[in-house]
């Protein structure tokens, strides 16, 4: 661990910015020997300046170059002597397993290179995109990796690593049960990363062209099914991705997809969905697993063949995809 930590603080980088509301803390990490630093969007969102502090004490003032509100990631570049750069590694995200060790590095609280220790604790999570719908709904962020190494607020864009010191994550939030006595976040051991291989995807779009194209389909769907609701909604199975609702003209409803319309004695619930059994010839047992293929394999205008079962008949449906609206 010390070696790891020695390895890579120096391209782990503390990122000081103003906005109209006050001053805020986080962190980020260098990715080339050009000055592109990652970081989370929300970090860079409606800043007035912005001020980037490396491990040897070299300071510089960051321009953003890219964002991508829906995974919450963004590029950043500074102007600084190449010896300043170091970049980090990025490692493979869908190799990392629940219960491998993980580092986090950071400027929590202001604490600038402060390490943590912990585990996977979970792979394909879902999170909220800070991108929502001309309804008000927000679009869903896939292939999230859950940890419990401790990730507190100031915390959020610096990286996730494995044990070889590459980075499999970008720190992005904490699931949080309360406040401490300072009114800060408080951390539960529950923190959300964003997986390298949506970043790999992303990171060169945001440098070139300043935003990622979101691949769209323009549905809801249930992420995991209770056994209530399997028996309510008449599944002839337990696992899938069951489809409430879809966006009229939108990829999904042009493919002939469905949502639910008969009215069930659970409220808000509608049976007649179809529901998603497998993507390109995938298992999806939940939504994220789809949502995360998705996103990590296919971009707007690409195809993508759902199974699904509609009235206990199994059926083959292609999707051309759209862009997130």
């Amino acid at each position: 661990l010390v070696a790891l930590y020695e390895k890579v603080s120096p391209g782990v980088v503390s990122i000081q910015f103003s906005t109209t509301e006050g001053e805020g803390l986080g962190s980020g990490f260098v990715v080339d020997k050009q000055g592109h630093i990652v970081t989370n969007y929300h970090v860079v969102q409606d800043v007035d300046s912005l001020e980037v502090h490396f491990a040897s004490g070299e300071k510089a003032y960051g321009k953003i170059l890219g964002v991508d509100p829906d995974s919450d990631l963004a590029v950043i570049s500074v102007d600084v002597p190449e010896e300043e750069l170091v970049p980090l590694t990025l490692g493979d995200s869908d190799t990392a397993k629940v219960g491998q060790l993980v580092v986090a590095i950071g400027n929590p609280f202001g604490l600038s290179g402060t390490t943590t220790l912990g585990v996977i604790s979970g792979r394909g999570r879902i999170l909220d995109s800070l991108r929502t719908t001309a309804s008000g709904t927000a679009f869903s962020a896939g292939d999230v990796i859950q940890t419990d190494a401790l990730i507190n607020p100031g915390n959020s864009g610096g990286p996730l690593l494995n044990l070889n010191g590459e980075v499999i994550g970008v720190n992005r939030a904490i699931q949080t049960s309360g406040i401490t006595l300072t009114g800060e976040a408080a951390n539960t051991g529950i923190g959300f990363a964003v997986s390298s291989n949506i970043l790999r995807r992303v990171l060169p779009s945001l440098i070139e062209n300043g935003y990622y194209d979101y691949p769209y389909l323009g549905l809801t769907a249930l992420n995991s099914l209770s056994l209530m609701v399997i028996e309510t909604l008449g599944l002839p199975q337990e696992t899938g991705a069951y489809i409430t609702d879809v966006v009229p003209g939108g990829p999904a409803d042009q493919a002939g997809l469905r949502g639910g319309t008969r009215r069930t004695n659970i409220t808000g619930l509608y049976a007649g969905g179809d529901l998603i059994i497998a993507v390109d010839g995938h298992p999806v047992k939940e939504f994220s697993d789809l949502l995360s293929y998705m996103i990590l394999n296919k971009a707007p205008g690409d195809v993508i063949t759902f199974t699904i079962l509609r009235d206990g008949e199994q059926m083959e449906v292609p999707v051309t995809l759209g862009s997130r609206p």
